[in-house]
C-alpha cells in the first residue's frame, strides 16, 4: 500500500462524506467508502481529528496551488488577478458544502484553530497585488491591514456560524460576493 496515495484517497472520501453529512460522518463510514478496514485507517490517521487536520492542510495547500496558477497567468491584469486570487477554490471543493464548517469550532477546536491559522497566513501575494493596484491607480488607496482584517473576519464568520446557510448561499457564491464587494464596493457604477 502506497501510504501517501491511500491518505489522499481517504482525505477525498472524507470530503465527500463531509459533503453528504457534514461533520457527522464516522471513521467506519470512511472505511466502507474506501474499501479499507478501520484498522488501516487508524494506521494512516491517529483519529478523526488527525484526519480533519490533514484534510484542512491538504485543502489549503490545494488553494495555494490555485493561487500560484493565478499569479502566473499573464493574461490577467492586477485587479483580475486579485479577484481570482481571493476567490481561489480548486474544482474538487466546488461540490463540497463548506457552509457546514461552522460546526468545527465546537466539535473540533484544534481543526478550527488550524483553519484560522491558514486563513491568516500566506497573504504576501494578495497584499502585493493590492499595493500594485494602488500604484497603478486601478485600486483606490485604502488601509491594507483593514482590507485584510475585513476579509479574514468574513471568512471566520462563514466558519463560525451558519450565515451562508441562512442566506441560502453556497460557500463559493458567498466568497464571490464578498470579493466583489471588497474589490468593487457596493455602489452602482454609472455607464
Amino acid at each position: 500500500m502506497d501510504r501517501e496515495r491511500a491518505q489522499k484517497q481517504i482525505m477525498e472520501a472524507a470530503l465527500e462524506a463531509f459533503r453528504k453529512k457534514g461533520l457527522h460522518f464516522t471513521m467506519s463510514d470512511l472505511a466502507a467508502e474506501v474499501g479499507m478496514s478501520k484498522k488501516t485507517l487508524y494506521l494512516l490517521f491517529e483519529d478523526k481529528e488527525d484526519l480533519l487536520l490533514q484534510v484542512a492542510d491538504h485543502s489549503f495547500d490545494a488553494i495555494k496551488r490555485s493561487e500560484a496558477e493565478v499569479m502566473g497567468d499573464d493574461s490577467l491584469d492586477t485587479v483580475e488577478k486579485l479577484r481570482a486570487l481571493m476567490s481561489a477554490l480548486p474544482d474538487i471543493y466546488q461540490s463540497v458544502d463548506l457552509r457546514k464548517l461552522y460546526e468545527l469550532e465546537e466539535r473540533h477546536p484544534r481543526v478550527y484553530a488550524r483553519v484560522q491559522e491558514r486563513i491568516e497566513s500566506d497573504w504576501e501575494s494578495t497584499l502585493a497585488l493590492l499595493r500594485k493596484g494602488m500604484e497603478e491607480g486601478k485600486i483606490r488607496p485604502c488601509s491594507i491591514p483593514l482590507f485584510k482584517a475585513m476579509f479574514e473576519a468574513t471568512l471566520e464568520r462563514f466558519f463560525r456560524e451558519d450565515v451562508l446557510t441562512r442566506a441560502q448561499l453556497s460557500y463559493q457564491e458567498g466568497l464571490r460576493q464578498v470579493v466583489d464587494i471588497l474589490i468593487d464596493g457596493i455602489t452602482v457604477k454609472e455607464a
